[in-house]
């Protein structure tokens, strides 16, 4: 959140219409074109080359001794998702919720020798510091995985490199390893964009205590509502990855489970962080406007003081600006109770004095009761 902005990226989703056929998938007409990157490995190598299309998949995987993972940017080609349904038996459905990118994280089975089916959702902010929630699906198979992101945001960079590398056991995990790498990445960033908003949270709370000012309740409420984001994507996150351990599909390793447990840790420590910064943002929120308040009271005293002061001034002056005439113009007669201190010998000065008694005398006053503190 650069300069203390934040922008939460709205985006407009297409559901489809009431009644529509399950499994039909709808290719949305500002969806990006594929871009495929298609990868081979082993313990030994780590090829990658750009297919144009996937009509030769079955052809493409058929070596047991290599896992491949085919890395689709873009959704918006219709023929992509009849190859998968024609050539890899891929149920519609599946098809769907990849085309659907609404769907909350999650794990389907298809046939435990089959494939399975599985959604992240990947948070970051773009070139413009907007928040992006990018729906990531995944179709694991015995030596293949096939992953679908929406844009050609390059998030799997840091995974990719460890491809390259060949060190620990990206290479000789198999598909599922990679799965878990993946998925991984994704928890991984949700910590790093809550580190980055835990570091906003206190830099407001100092401007709380040295220069409150109204953009705080703006900041705060920006970063609230990102974490209300971020909640309802990290809590799904936590019981896919739970599925995920819990299943009995040959397609999850061994290897595999033994190190989703550690992602499924950092899931937790993800949902224990993000709760406390929610109730730091919300405490925020109200001590600001406690402030605010405390401040309003600050200056209601002041005028209350002022008011109080110049009350019995007012009034005196109102009294002796009432001009009731000492003489009938008319008669020449004397009215004696209409004001004779009006033609009393210095009483302008002397009721000058008794206003500025009274006023000197409340000021000490108000200092005896604390008010000026």
């Amino acid at each position: 959140m650069a300069k203390n902005k934040l922008h939460n990226k709205k985006k407009k989703i297409n559901f489809s219409e009431p009644g529509t056929s399950p499994g039909a998938y709808i290719i949305d007409e500002n969806a990006l074109k594929p871009v495929i990157s298609f990868h081979t490995y082993n313990t030994d190598t780590h090829k990658v080359e750009v297919l144009k299309t996937l009509k030769n998949i079955d052809i493409l995987t058929a070596d047991p001794n290599f896992s491949y993972w085919f890395d689709i940017k873009g959704i918006g080609d219709a023929s992509l998702f009849d190859v998968l349904k024609t050539k890899l038996n891929i149920s519609p459905l599946v098809l769907e919720d990849i085309t659907s990118s609404y769907q909350r994280p999650k794990l389907d089975e298809y046939d435990h020798e089959k494939y399975l089916f599985a959604v992240s959702r990947h948070l970051y902010f773009s070139a413009e510091n907007e928040l992006i929630n990018e729906q990531i699906s995944f179709i694991l198979t015995s030596n293949c995985l096939i992953t679908f992101q929406e844009t050609y945001e390059d998030c799997f960079d840091s995974v990719r490199k460890r491809l390259d590398i060949g060190k620990g056991n990206i290479r000789i995990g198999g598909s599922s390893y990679l799965m878990y790498a993946l998925m991984d990445m994704v928890v991984d960033s949700y910590l790093k964009l809550l580190n980055v908003w835990g570091e906003q949270l206190d830099s407001i709370e100092d401007r709380l205590y040295t220069n409150p000012d109204k953009r705080i309740m703006y900041d705060t409420q920006a970063i609230k509502r990102a974490l209300l984001i971020t909640r309802k994507v990290v809590w799904p996150e936590r019981d896919k990855l739970s599925d995920i351990l819990r299943s009995e599909s040959v397609l999850i390793t061994t290897l595999t489970k033994t190190y989703l447990k550690d992602a499924y840790d950092h899931c937790i420590q993800t949902i224990d962080f993000m709760e406390a910064l929610k109730e730091i943002a919300t405490a925020n929120i109200d001590l600001n406007l406690s402030i605010v308040s405390n401040r309003m009271n600050e200056i209601m005293k002041v005028l209350t003081i002022m008011s109080s002061i110049f009350i019995p001034l007012t009034f005196i002056a109102g009294i002796y600006g009432m001009n009731f005439s000492r003489e009938d113009p008319a008669t020449g007669r004397v009215l004696r109770d209409n004001m004779p201190e009006l033609y009393l010998q210095h009483g302008y000065l002397y009721t000058l004095g008794i206003m500025i008694v009274i006023a000197l005398f409340q000021i000490f006053y108000f200092y005896k009761k604390g008010w000026f503190k």
